[in-house]
């Protein structure tokens, strides 16, 4: 081979190379894209769990994705107010909101049915119905109108039925009550005598201090003793009848989500699915020890009467039936979750609540 041949074939053979080098960088760079998103929350950082769930969140989707999908948490009232998340995820503010639906029912009673509705489905229900049933679908479909995507972020099991100034055995005891509530609920306290308030959790204990209102709910012991409802308000009901097992979410802008390459949508799902597990664990494990303390810090624990419970689920029932007929997505979903709670019950009464039942005897027994 003469020089000038071997310099033309080393010359072409460079400059393939070099063509392949200049299309690969491309496709890489496509699909593990620098991109920083902000995630706004309703909770404030003092609240551990609800709080670093959305944590887990971020640092999972740094780490899968070698530091180029980096979600910057900030805490409610950072960037907009604890109750203005999700406005701010559908205008594009924030890419990404960590909240409950049922704040927003203010918009729509619908939204109501993505966290919790008074007798609705438990924990494990809640979850399954989700990720098992159908129901991120359907609550999906709603939220496209509202250019909101939603992911399971979190459920924080029954919750407690809240601290009251005075104690409550009958309805009469509920009429004319000031009451710090979220969601549906106060909608169906209403029908009771309850007059509801919406506030946000960093503002409740000073709202209960000052007598604005008569009595408040939140989550359960742990999250309640750090909020130190306790000392202005004694009484402390269970169970928190309108929240039997409500799911937290993150919510998503719409278009943000469908422009995410598909590898960043797995491991936002994956790393949303490790911060829900996370949140129902560590209250399972914190609750416990906190209802226990605050008991011993002069906490009265007190069931809600038979007769207000009852009272209660008729007016849930006549809610329901009274949005259904004039909301078509909020019977849609609605009716979904009815279904699924019939047949979760025959299968849990035969299981679990007959396996639980025979064991908190022992508990209180003594023989556990």
């Amino acid at each position: 081979m003469n020089r000038r041949n071997f310099i033309r074939q080393a010359g072409t053979a460079g400059i393939l190379a070099g063509s392949a080098a200049t299309l690969a960088t491309p496709a890489i760079a496509q699909e593990n894209p620098k991109i920083t998103w902000r995630m706004t929350s309703s909770f404030t950082k003092g609240l551990d769990i609800l709080f670093g769930a959305a944590e887990i969140v971020a640092e999972h989707v740094r780490e899968a994705s070698n530091g180029n999908f980096v979600i910057q948490h900030f805490a409610g009232g950072e960037i907009v107010p604890a109750l203005q998340a999700a406005d701010a995820v559908s205008s594009g503010t924030v890419e990404m909101a960590h909240t409950c639906a049922y704040y927003y029912v203010g918009k729509d009673p619908t939204f109501a049915l993505g966290t919790a509705v008074p007798f609705g489905l438990n924990a494990r229900q809640t979850n399954a119905w989700f990720n098992q049933a159908g129901g991120n679908e359907l609550l999906n479909e709603f939220l496209s109108g509202y250019n909101i995507h939603s992911i399971l972020l979190g459920n924080t099991g029954a919750q407690m039925g809240g601290w009251f100034r005075k104690e409550i055995n009958t309805i009469e005891d509920l009429k004319g009550l000031k009451m710090r509530i979220a969601g549906l609920t106060g909608q169906v306290m209403s029908k009771v005598g309850v007059t509801p308030q919406q506030i946000a959790g960093g503002d409740v204990y000073a709202a209960l201090e000052k007598g604005t209102i008569d009595a408040t709910e939140f989550v359960g012991p742990y999250d309640d003793q750090k909020l130190g409802f306790h000392k202005v308000a004694k009484y402390y009901y269970y169970p928190a009848w309108w929240e039997g097992g409500p799911a937290v979410h993150a919510f998503v802008n719409l278009e943000k989500w469908n422009s995410l390459p598909d590898n960043y949508k797995r491991i936002l799902t994956d790393a949303c699915a490790a911060g829900s597990a996370s949140m129902l664990e560590r209250y399972d494990a914190r609750n416990p020890v906190a209802l226990k303390e605050l008991v011993a810090a002069g906490a009265i624990l007190r069931p809600f009467s038979q007769e207000i419970l009852d009272a209660s689920y008729k007016a849930a029932q006549e809610t329901y039936a009274e949005i259904s007929a004039s909301n078509p997505a909020f019977k849609k979903i609605y009716d979904s979750q009815q279904a699924f709670k019939k047949d979760a019950y025959l299968w849990a009464q035969i299981a679990e609540y007959s396996y639980d039942t025979f064991m908190m005897i022992q508990q209180r027994n003594g023989t556990l």
